[in-house]
């Protein structure tokens, strides 16, 4: 344990402090001294003698390199005053961390040099993709970063295709909209959304990892350079927690993990303490949205009566752990782990979880169950908190497998087609819809097989097979081989979009995770077909002369197209293709969990839980 600290006496006062244990001897203490007021001199003495010092804190040093052709610049003159007063302010600052230093104990220097020399060591052995340094250890990252490269050269050549994709949508979104949140690829401009407020850079954030597990080096280090300059949380704006934690948060967390640069775990952790006031309402269930300045958050208008979403604050407990296991603070896992106490004092109707929770009073708003839209990340991140813990979430097993068993009890139902589909549930009243969001559920099936009781394994991996035919169905109705957003089970139809605001396609990734996840699963070949069907769609579709688009209906006999490339598109779906036409070996489930935007997380070992628990 470091000693207690040395305060320095106050300048030109007297020493009068006893010497606690483990401090500096007064000759060590006269030495730092001497060595930090010359170095503060110097300092002083430069800055007040050069003739342009002003640049050496305007940032010029850190701007591109002049073109020639550009005008000359305006001769900058800052007048004298203004100038002595911030050399005055440097010099203090410099005064300052002397007297910080002097502060700090010994063990505090001898940490600090250890864990140094372990870095050190560490770059000297050339350290393999994603080797972190966290709470002053050294450890390797989980298995698989990187690699995966197919034997089989017709998969390896569509492997490369879908690298290539992703350097399309890559290349323009940077041509077009860079620094900006995502792109409009038809009308070659940035495009705004109000769900990140001013947070800006969506697209470069959601696509880090999968720049980095595709290999393209050049494109993460300009990604990397611009989180690291231009990446910032201090915005007086509003914005959905849902859609930070799960692209931001879960990016950079990610990122961090899979290189090991510092600057995504700083970011992460930043952004995850200025997300916590959305936790203070009277249950501790968190609010939908957030003004990032001020910590006032609210509700969507029209969620049920005030009510907060089961989507959406279901959907925070992986990112929220991790952050805990990289910062050693509690209070992000304290604030997850709290909802599923709120959750589990209420009665669930028929053993189903209601779309809408009041966070005021802790009741359930409307009766409306859905594993689509509004509720499906919820059931997602019970299953994986559970994988994510190394299997020892016991609480998280069985929610999850409670809840699927009230799902196939309540909702699953089969057409006379024989497709399986999940229906939605109003107030007792199933409509026979099923939404692309809700496509996800095949490989959640089968992700969930290796837990569920003996007698039901081989039922779940079934179950999620027969639920990604269904989806697959989806897309092969209609002309531009494009699922929709919903489709429907009534009146003689079967797995077709009845109405026109069900008929768009905005590149979702679902459908393909489930066709990856089932590979993964079973090799069966023809998730792999599916996935090429998949990407002849996208390429004869989507793809424009600015980026990828999504499609207004896709019964049309040629796409309309609506103009954004959404950031999920290069975080999810491309990844998700590009795993589905790699080996195994490249990010293995058994080592990795993705959160719900594709963002692989680590598995928390036992042991690593252990040694945080000891550290404490």
């Amino acid at each position: 344990m470091p000693g207690p600290a040395l305060l320095p006496p106050p300048l030109g006062g007297s020493p009068g402090l006893r010497k606690p244990a483990g401090a500096f001897r007064l000759s060590e203490k006269f030495a730092l001294l001497l060595v930090f007021s010359a170095f503060a001199t110097l300092c002083f003495g430069a800055l007040f003698f050069l003739p342009d010092s002003t640049k050496l804190f305007s940032g010029v040093f850190f701007q591109r390199a002049p073109d020639p052709a550009d005008p000359p610049p305006a001769p900058v003159v800052v007048p004298r005053g203004d100038r002595l007063a911030s050399i005055r302010e440097q010099h203090a600052q410099v005064l300052k961390e002397a007297q910080d230093t002097l502060q700090r104990t010994l063990d505090d220097i001898q940490d600090e040099i250890r864990r140094d020399k372990q870095r050190l060591a560490t770059r000297g052995q050339e350290p393999g993709p994603g080797q972190l340094e966290t709470l002053g250890a050294v450890f390797s990252p989980p298995q698989g970063a990187t690699g995966g490269e197919p034997t089989d050269p017709d998969v390896r050549e569509k492997r490369n295709k879908v690298k290539e994709m992703m350097k399309y949508a890559w290349d323009n979104y940077k041509r077009y909209a860079w620094g900006l949140n995502e792109l409009k690829p038809v009308m070659k401009q940035g495009h705004a959304s109000n769900l990140f407020g001013n947070i800006q850079g969506a697209t470069i954030v959601d696509s880090l990892d999968t720049l980095f597990i595709m290999n393209m080096k050049e494109e993460f280090k300009d990604a990397k350079e611009w989180v690291e300059k231009h990446l910032d949380f201090n915005v007086n704006a509003e914005v959905s927690v849902f859609e930070v934690n799960i692209r931001f948060v879960g990016g950079l967390l990610s990122a961090y993990y899979l290189s090991g640069e510092q600057i995504f775990k700083k970011k992460a952790i930043e952004l995850g303490q200025k997300l916590l006031p959305t936790f203070n309402t009277p249950t501790g269930i968190p609010w939908a949205l957030l003004n990032m300045k001020s910590g006032i958050g609210r509700n969507w208008p029209w969620a049920s009566g005030g009510s907060s979403i089961l989507a959406e604050f279901g959907t925070l407990h992986l990112e929220f752990v991790q952050l805990s296991h990289l910062s050693g603070n509690p209070v992000f896992a304290e604030k997850v782990m709290n909802i599923r106490k709120v959750l589990n004092r209420l009665e669930k109707p028929q053993g189903l979880y209601p779309n809408y929770l009041n966070p005021n009073s802790g009741q359930w708003g409307q009766h409306h169950v859905s594993v689509g839209g509004l509720g499906d990340s919820f059931y997602e991140y019970l299953l994986k908190a559970w994988l994510m813990s190394d299997k020892t979430d016991e609480e998280a097993k069985q929610m999850y497998y409670n809840a699927v068993q009230a799902i196939e009890k309540h909702l699953i139902r089969k057409s006379n087609g024989g497709f399986t589909y999940i229906a939605e549930w109003k107030g007792g009243l199933l409509e026979h819809k099923m939404g692309h969001l809700t496509c996800f559920a095949g490989g959640m099936y089968a992700l969930g097989a290796d837990g569920a009781p003996e007698d039901k394994t081989g039922h779940h991996i079934e179950l999620g097979a027969e639920i990604t035919r269904t989806c697959h169905e989806s897309y092969d109705r209609t002309p531009l081989k494009l699922g929709p957003e919903a489709f429907r089970f009534d009146g003689g139809v079967e797995a077709i979009a009845t109405r026109q605001n069900e008929k768009y396609y905005i590149l979702r990734p679902e459908v393909i995770e489930t066709y990856m996840y089932m590979w993964r699963f079973t090799h069966d070949p023809k998730y792999r077909q599916w996935g090429w069907e998949a990407v002849q769609a996208l390429e004869k579709n989507c793809r424009v002369d600015g980026g990828y688009s999504g499609i207004r209906d896709v019964y049309a006999s040629q796409p309309n197209h609506d103009d954004v490339q959404q950031s999920f598109y290069l975080a999810e779906t491309l990844k998700y293709l590009y795993l589905l036409f790699s080996e195994d070996d490249l990010l293995p489930l058994e080592h990795w969990v993705f959160n719900t935007e594709a963002h692989p997380l680590p598995v928390i070992r036992k042991t690593e839980s252990k040694t945080k628990e000891k550290s404490k």
